[in-house]
């Protein structure tokens, strides 16, 4: 099918406000990712003082690896720096290498996603094509996030692929195992360095119980619930429809939706914009009556909602 239909920013902005909202700054962007680090470090120190928080802990940190996820998204826009290299190293090594994401792999793969989105030829398609879901089938799928039981298979097919088991002798085969290779050494350095910090500092546990715990269950529900609320029942035949903005409160921000991620259609519609200036782009489609015909939902409850509104005698 053809690429998505794309809208000029001049139709919708003034050549001032345009220029406002597409104004990157490189403070800003590396200002974000240290955030995300302050977070994690902040909310494990909180564990180690409370530990009876620690279940907050293990929410907060794994909505912040959500968030690095998010990051080396925006870099892959190239919107962490406009020193190209700069760039790609901090979302390679910062963001995206300690949660096992490769920012050379994702890149192509995002770009192809933004090009055909919701068309046939979108690779994420597989994400919101089965929706809507059953109550009962959306809650195995929590169940399954939540028990670690999507991390485990995740991880055990990245490192399979990573020594070259089960990959069939295939044209790509080798590309296959290098792509694997690439993402899961500088996973395993980074994550060597996050346990030697916490083991120097007198709480080796805190590796395992406020960094891989996290990371093995808070963060692939999240990851779930972006992708739902994303575009799940949008329409690749409607510029303004083909993704969702969702309303997030403070605590849905906190704990759900980090760094502007909600607002997914701003995103869509003008994809290089810096991520920092989503909301603000939202305000002002709103002054000018756009968002009317733009898909939004009010909360990330709604959208769960939608998402598993078919019926239990239909099979999920």
């Amino acid at each position: 099918m053809p690429a998505m239909t794309r809208i000029s920013p001049t139709d919708l902005f003034t050549p001032e406000e345009w220029a406002h909202l597409r104004r990157r700054s490189d403070l800003m962007g590396i200002g974000i990712v240290a955030h995300a680090w302050a977070l994690i470090a902040a909310a494990m120190a909180l564990g180690i003082w409370l530990p009876w928080l620690i279940p907050l802990s293990i929410m907060i940190i794994g909505a912040r690896q959500l968030g690095l996820a998010i990051l080396m998204h925006e870099a892959s826009h190239g919107g962490l720096h406009r020193d190209q290299k700069l760039n790609d190293f901090i979302g390679e090594w910062l963001c995206a290498a300690p949660t096992g994401a490769r920012l050379a792999d994702y890149r192509p793969y995002h770009l192809g996603h933004h090009k055909f989105t919701q068309q046939p030829e979108d690779p994420d398609l597989i994400l919101s094509a089965p929706f809507p879901v059953t109550k009962a089938s959306l809650r195995r799928k929590i169940i399954r996030d939540l028990t670690g039981q999507t991390f485990w298979k995740q991880r055990k097919n990245q490192f399979a692929n990573a020594l070259g088991l089960g990959i069939r002798q295939t044209p790509g085969a080798e590309n296959r195992m290098q792509s694997a290779r690439a993402a899961v050494i500088p996973m395993l350095i980074t994550n060597a360095i996050i346990a030697l910090i916490l083991t120097v500092t007198g709480h080796w546990w805190a590796f395992f119980v406020l960094w891989l715990l996290p990371m093995a269950t808070w963060f692939p529900l999240v990851t779930r619930l972006r992708n739902i609320a994303e575009h799940a029942l949008t329409r690749g035949d409607d510029v303004f429809r083909q993704a969702r903005t969702t309303h997030a409160n403070l605590i849905e921000r906190l704990l759900i939706a980090p760094y502007w991620v909600n607002y997914h259609l701003e995103h869509h519609l003008f994809m290089h914009l810096p991520c920092y200036r989503l909301r603000e782009t939202h305000l002002l489609l709103e002054e000018k009556g756009i968002t009317a015909k733009m898909e939004i939902q009010p909360g990330y409850l709604t959208v769960l909602r939608l998402a598993s509104s078919r019926p239990a005698s239909v099979p999920a």
